[in-house]
Order: C-alpha cells, then structure tokens, then sequence
C-alpha cells in the first residue's frame, strides 16, 4: 500500500496494491502490521459499518465527543463518493480547514481520519456503498456533528446542495462559527 500524506496532520490517503487480471482484481483492504510501518500508526479497529445511498445523499459531519473518540479508515466499494474530513481541533493550524478526496470502486483508494475531524460524504454515483472502520464502539450519547452545508468550511460538495438528500439529524447540525469543540491541541 501507498500512504500520500495530505496537507493536514492526522489525514492519509491510503492507495492499496491492486493486482488485477482476466478473472477480476485482488487486494488487501487492510494489513495491520503493513499499515502500522507506514503509518507509524498502532490502531485497533474495532468495529465495522456499511451504509448504501443514492445520488445526492449527504452524511456528516460527524464525530464522537471524547472520551469515545473515533479515527476511521473509509472506503467506498461500489459507486464513488467525495469523502471529507474538517479538523475540529481547537488550536490548530489547519482548525476549519478540510481536506476532500474521491473514493471509488474504481480507484480503490481508501481515507484515514484521525481523532479530531469531523468526516462526511456525498454521493456522487446512483449509488454508493460505504465501509468504515472504526478504532471506537459507536455511542449515541456521544455522537455529535458540524454542519455538512457550513458554506464558511468552502467544500465543494460536487452535488447541488440545495438538493441535497440530508437525514434530519444531519440538518440540525450547528456551524463551525456556533460550534464550541471539544478536540484542543
């Protein structure tokens, strides 16, 4: 695998070796002892999620409040995605900035968001479906988010927001300005 470091410490893009032929392709989606060379990163997954959405579907921004705190490893293995991480650290270089990658099943890149970011997703393809990994148990009272349509974070989304399929959770999410984190470096 191939780690490409972004402009934000804590976000990798993970590129896996695909080895491909005239019956399909093979890779490892995850090599623990591999990803922790490369990374330098010693994570523990501990549970992993799936979900299936249709075009214009918008999920996130979403984090887990300490002390359950999540890094997630995400890939999209049908379909494609533009997948987002927004650092939500306070004290931060790079607080409010977002790093932006698309995801498919034809690129099979993955992304690695660490402790501190909130992270979402829109579907760019008729539909996607979405694998994370989670180095945290998921815990509704400590589930949390930012606005997914915070114009201020300056994501383009690549779906016309104002037709953006949102869950109602989703769309109650506060603005950056409006959002007191409880990530400090």
């Amino acid at each position: 695998m191939e780690v490409i470091k972004t402009d934000i410490d804590g976000i990798l893009i993970i590129e896996p070796h695909v080895f491909g032929d005239s019956r399909g392709y093979f890779f490892e989606s995850f090599n623990a002892k591999e990803f922790k060379e490369k990374t330098g990163l010693d994570i523990n997954f501990v549970q992993d999620n799936e979900s299936m959405s249709t075009y214009g579907v918008m999920r996130g921004l979403h984090f887990q409040r300490p002390p359950f705190t999540q890094s997630k490893l995400v890939r999209c293995v049908s379909g494609s995605v533009l997948d987002v991480a927004v650092d939500i650290r306070k004290g931060s270089p790079t607080y409010g900035k977002h790093v932006a990658v698309e995801l498919s099943e034809h690129n099979h890149r993955q992304f690695f968001i660490s402790k501190g970011f909130a992270h979402g997703f829109s579907v760019l393809s008729e539909k996607a479906v979405f694998q994370y990994k989670c180095d945290e148990f998921y815990h509704p009272e400590a589930d949390s988010g930012i606005s997914i349509l915070d114009s201020s974070l300056g994501i383009d989304w690549k779906v016309p927001v104002d037709n953006a399929l949102l869950s109602e959770k989703d769309a109650r999410h506060s603005l950056l300005k409006d959002f007191n984190s409880p990530f400090h470096l």
